[in-house]
């Protein structure tokens, strides 16, 4: 509450007695109090001035007493009014200022109550979000490890594959070599008995005896005929080391080839951090061909060491006019090379293996799938990646473009997605599988697409459906890979029936009427898994290349083995020229094999 001071108390008096005539006491108090110097204006101060301030007194001690019974309240009431406001104001007016200024200070506690309550929101909503920011960074780093994880995983699992496989070959090498030991002692036992019959024929004297000897002799002999006609049989079949080439310079297991489809180009991809693009001369092949630098170009991955494992070349795919060479690798990045092995584009942005890699048929964009659950449309021209496709939850095993412009991926998640650039979301999604989706293939017409998975199916979709058409099962182990054959509408053989064969963990392929969906028939001739099959360009055979390193080549009319070759280690992959007339095969022994086909 606001006080009067001793000055304006003396003025006041002073005003007091000079209007009442007391001048002489005025003057006196005038001057012993300074009033002259008083810094206070007179004209402001109206008549009677100090009898109505003593009247409002009176009148304050009233309100003191019927405004509120606290003492704290009247003082903060009383505190709003200044000394000039209780000379010049009735009761009325005074309550009413009081009123107004309690309310205005009411809206500036409320204004700061608000703003205080917007500050304490403002905190929570930081908190929240660091909260949030902190639980986001923890996923990552939950799935960043659980992705190394996998991968260790992997790389163990391959390591141990590798080694299995080792352990086979080097088993079969020493049934091999026993197996020639026993035919080396069978045939030394064969000459003891051969001479033995010899020297008894000499010293028998006779001639009948020596004839019924020539007789039992050809009995004995029998099995040998036998022996040496199964031999002849399997030799007509085996394909003659005159029509094999063999191509030597990797230094690890070689598990991707394709052939250029504009000509004589063989191009291979391998463990050891390169791909190799082979010249293959027209017409017959050379036996265990040297090739040196003259016909083969080396595509590194990696400046100086080889065999480093995250360079690992994993898939490979020639342009539609076999002018540039795309390569995935191991470390994540897709690679473009011409023909005369000029590294042309190194594109990446994949935080993961690269799985497959696919050019489209116009072949302005490159799709790549990754063990980083994405696919990556490349825009090969500007060297820079035109979108991004983040749908699967697991890593992208194959992808296949349906057209130009749209194609489907699979992946460990079992799901299948159709994906269109330019589009957000998959146009369509194909959920059926049970188990991990390792191959997509769309029919030459793009109508249909053909899936197989670790369930042990196989499964035909339609754009046209959400429910997959058929459903395959007839295999007993996972199903690896599956082809179309090049027959039927959209194709150069339109009036032959569009056939799909199946490549098995349980060595058997498998041949399937599509528009049925039932086996057609069962390719039993491997001992051990089937990862690779082909179909001739014309469509009347069918390469496969197993673990128990052989090819066989079948003829789907006569539905048997018409020529097989035998190598030093698994086949990875096998794949016909565009004439028809050459097949290659990589094996996990390092080398690539040509071998020349003639019926």
């Amino acid at each position: 509450m606001t006080s009067i001071t001793s000055a304006e108390l003396n003025y006041l008096v002073f005003r007091y007695l000079h209007e009442s005539g007391f001048t002489h006491s005025a003057f006196s108090l005038g001057y012993e109090a300074g009033i002259n110097k008083c810094p206070i204006d007179g004209n402001m101060v109206p008549p009677g001035a100090l009898i109505t301030f003593v009247q409002k007194g009176l009148q304050y001690v009233e309100m003191e007493a019927n405004l509120s019974n606290s003492d704290t309240d009247v003082d903060d009431d009383f505190s709003f009014l200044q000394p000039l406001d209780l000379i010049t104001k009735d009761v009325h007016q005074l309550r009413q200022m009081i009123r107004e200024k309690k309310k205005n200070l009411q809206k500036e506690k409320d204004k700061e109550s608000d703003k205080e309550l917007e500050l304490e929101r403002g905190r929570v909503r930081e908190k929240e979000k660091l909260e949030k920011q902190e639980k986001q960074e923890k996923q990552e780093r939950q799935e960043r490890q659980e992705r190394q994880e996998r991968q260790e995983r992997q790389e163990r699992q391959e390591r141990m594959e590798r080694q299995e496989k080792q352990e086979k070959e080097r088993q079969e090498k020493e049934r091999e070599r026993e197996k020639e030991k026993d035919r080396i002692e069978k045939d030394k036992e064969r000459e003891k008995q051969h001479e033995d019959q010899m020297d008894t024929e000499l010293t028998t004297e006779r001639e009948d005896i020596v004839l019924v000897k020539h007789d039992e002799n050809g009995v004995s002999g029998g099995p040998e005929p036998m022996d040496i006609s199964t031999s002849s049989t399997f030799q007509a079949c085996e394909i003659p080391s005159s029509d094999v080439t063999i191509l030597e310079g990797h230094t690890s297991e070689v598990c991707a080839c394709a052939w250029s489809p504009a000509g004589s180009l063989l191009a291979s991809g391998s463990g050891d951090s390169t791909a190799r693009i082979w010249t293959i001369a027209d017409g017959t092949c050379r036996s265990n061909m040297q090739n040196g630098p003259s016909n083969v170009l080396v595509l590194k991955h990696v400046k100086g060491r080889t065999n480093e494992k995250s360079k690992d070349v994993t898939t490979l795919d020639w342009n539609g006019d076999g002018t540039l060479l795309a390569t995935g690798s191991y470390d994540g990045q897709a690679r473009i090379w011409s023909t005369n092995g000029e590294l042309r584009s190194t594109l990446s942005k994949h935080k993961g293996p690269i799985f497959s890699l696919k050019w489209n048929r116009k072949g302005d964009y490159l799709l790549t799938g990754s063990c980083d659950k994405t696919a990556i449309v490349w825009d090969v021209k500007t060297e820079e990646w035109k979108q991004q496709f983040e749908y699967h939850t697991g890593p992208t095993l194959d992808v296949d473009w349906r057209n130009n412009v749209s194609f489907a991926t699979s992946s460990t998640d079992n799901m299948i997605f159709v994906c269109k650039i330019g589009e957000n979301r998959p146009i369509k999604t194909f959920s059926g599988h049970q188990g991990e989706v390792n191959c997509v293939k769309w029919d030459p017409t793009g109508q249909l697409l053909a899936s197989c998975s670790d369930d042990i199916t196989a499964k035909i979709w339609s754009m046209k459906q959400e429910k997959y058409v058929h459903d395959l099962r007839e295999h007993a182990k996972e199903i690896y890979t599956i082809r179309w054959s090049p027959t039927g509408p959209g194709t150069n053989n339109p009036n032959q029936q569009l056939v799909l064969a199946s490549a098995s963990f349980d060595s058997t392929v498998k041949l399937w009427d599509v528009e049925q969906g039932k086996l057609l028939c069962s390719l039993n001739g491997h001992r051990d898994p089937v990862y690779s099959v082909a179909f001739s360009p014309n469509g009347e055979y069918l390469a496969s290349g197993s673990l128990d390193r052989s090819m066989h080549i079948w003829s789907l009319k006569e539905r048997k083995i018409v020529k097989t070759y035998t190598g030093n280690g698994g086949i990875f992959e096998v794949c016909w020229n565009k004439e028809g007339d050459k097949i290659a095969a990589c094996f996990a022994n390092n080398t690539v094999c040509v071998l020349d086909f003639r019926m």
